[in-house]
């Protein structure tokens, strides 16, 4: 097969959130099945040099944008048996940041006629064309009837994928021509209208041959009005052509056996090397030296819906448990000033580390023996499997992806890879985190047997590789 993998962020190139993580992993697995495939993004300014000085210039062009035609230049490089093509326009993408400018409407328009083009100038005729979120929600939209000028395209099934229904891309319904190029013909309930805008994500779900998300049960959850954010009934009505598939890590990089990074490389057959891991980061942090006290770890964006409420208004009642606890992220103000206090009233117990460093998020994942994740709302989360690659035992809410790779732990039987509380209630989640520290206490042998669990459990990309590649298979 052909595969047209289009994105806005893909790893090592550059990467926000785990948008960046699935476009840099799942191609290349992909492509190790013997498919040819390919993914189209932004050349962006932050794009490193190190990167820059192994593409190749393939060619330049115009493309049409409404009564606009912007240049466009394309860049060719092959990482890990994928060809990347970065798509060149200084005026869109030769910013500091990637995402939140004034223009981000008419920067990913002009980037989602670059992606209809590039088959075309290219000559390369993909059988699946697969775009990702919003920025590239207007590809299928304009595969519609690109799809009849353009010969290359003119078998190409498109695929959509929702990592985060949160972002849809809404707009005045005025920009429709002026902006996307498009006629008003589209601003109608069964493709993009929505309460007198434009929406870019309802568009791309109702234009789409076959529409995904990152786990099962977000798939599910998305039917809801308190999870669908006003996309419900657009995705009931999309429900026949609809499927969860859940994401995987790369396993090569997150491998505790191999991590340069860490303290002590360990792994489930030789697990002592966690322990070194642990001193290790309670040095760093200014924690006390206490291989007895479980450290529990947050790493995460500190805003409500990552269940940051919760921990508020639990925290002073976890500190009582006889523990340790670090926060690695940033976010609201509330949340920030409140961590702050936490680490003056719990001097040695309770780090904050306001900012965002992956050095320190690997010495966490592997040096904590908790990991917490109460999120209100999660589609996938990929920290969680992350943490459990590393040892370190998931709390967490049962909701999306969390619901799907964390397996409650059962004393009785042994079987189970964390700890998790269904409803969004903070007695709920005190429950749980009673149940990790009394067995991290209480009963250090079956502990280590949960750790073990946790670092056994496959995360890796085959299985859901398999799953896209049998989608795939059937729509063309």
């Amino acid at each position: 097969m052909k595969i047209l993998f289009t994105t806005s962020e893909a790893a090592p190139f550059a990467k926000t959130g785990g948008l960046a993580d699935v476009a840099g992993s799942l191609p290349a697995v992909l492509a190790k099945a013997g498919h040819d495939v390919r993914v189209v993004m932004p050349l962006y300014g932050s794009i490193a040099a190190e990167w820059r000085e192994k593409m190749k210039f393939e060619l330049c062009d115009g493309v049409q944008l409404a009564w606009r035609r912007p240049y466009i230049g394309i860049f060719s490089l092959e990482h890990e048996g994928v060809i990347f093509y970065f798509i060149d326009n200084e005026y869109y993408f030769k910013r500091a940041e990637i995402y939140g400018h004034f223009d981000d409407g008419e920067r990913f328009a002009y980037f989602s006629r670059a992606v209809i083009e590039l088959p075309r100038l290219m000559n390369f005729a993909p059988d699946i064309l697969h775009a990702n979120d919003w920025q590239t929600a207007l590809v299928p939209i304009y595969l519609l009837e690109e799809r009849y000028r353009i010969t290359q395209l003119s078998k190409t099934k498109s695929v959509f994928t929702i990592h985060n229904i949160e972002y849809q891309g809404r707009y005045g319904k005025e920009l429709m021509s002026d902006l996307f190029g498009l006629s008003m013909s589209y601003c109608n309930e069964d493709m993009m209208a929505f309460y007198d805008d434009v929406n870019l994500l309802k568009g791309a779900i109702n234009a789409a041959d076959y529409v995904t998300t990152v786990s099962p049960t977000y798939a599910q959850e998305l039917k809801y009005p308190f999870y669908g954010k006003g996309l419900d009934g657009v995705i009931r009505a999309n429900d026949f052509k609809l499927k969860g598939i859940l994401n995987g890590i790369d396993v090569g990089l997150y491998n505790p056996g191999k991590d340069a990074g860490i303290a002590k490389t360990f792994t489930a057959g030789r697990p002592a090397g966690k322990k070194e891991c642990k001193v290790a980061l309670q040095e760093t942090l200014g924690l006390r030296v206490n291989p007895d006290v479980p450290v529990i770890a947050i790493v995460s964006r500190l805003v409500k819906h990552k269940g940051i409420d919760l921990v508020a208004a639990g925290l002073h009642r976890m500190m009582d448990m006889d523990v340790q606890m670090v926060i690695l992220g940033t976010g609201d103000w509330n949340y920030e000033e409140m961590f702050r206090q936490a680490a003056s009233q719990y001097p040695g117990r309770f780090s904050a580390q306001l900012m965002y460093s992956a050095q320190l998020s690997a010495a966490i994942y592997a040096g904590a023996d908790m990991f917490l994740m109460p999120s209100t709302s999660e589609p996938c989360g990929l920290s969680q499997m992350i943490a459990m690659r590393y040892g370190t035992v998931p709390v967490v809410r049962e909701t999306g992806g969390l619901r799907d790779s964390v397996t409650p732990f059962n004393a009785e039987t042994g079987e189970g890879t964390g700890f998790a509380f269904a409803d969004i209630n903070l007695e709920d989640l005190m429950w749980v985190m009673g149940q990790a520290t009394e067995l991290y206490h209480g009963d250090k042998k079956l502990w280590n047997k949960l750790v073990k669990n946790a670092m056994q459990a496959d995360f890796s990309w085959d299985k859901s590789a398999g799953e896209y590649l049998a989608m795939y298979e059937q729509l063309i």
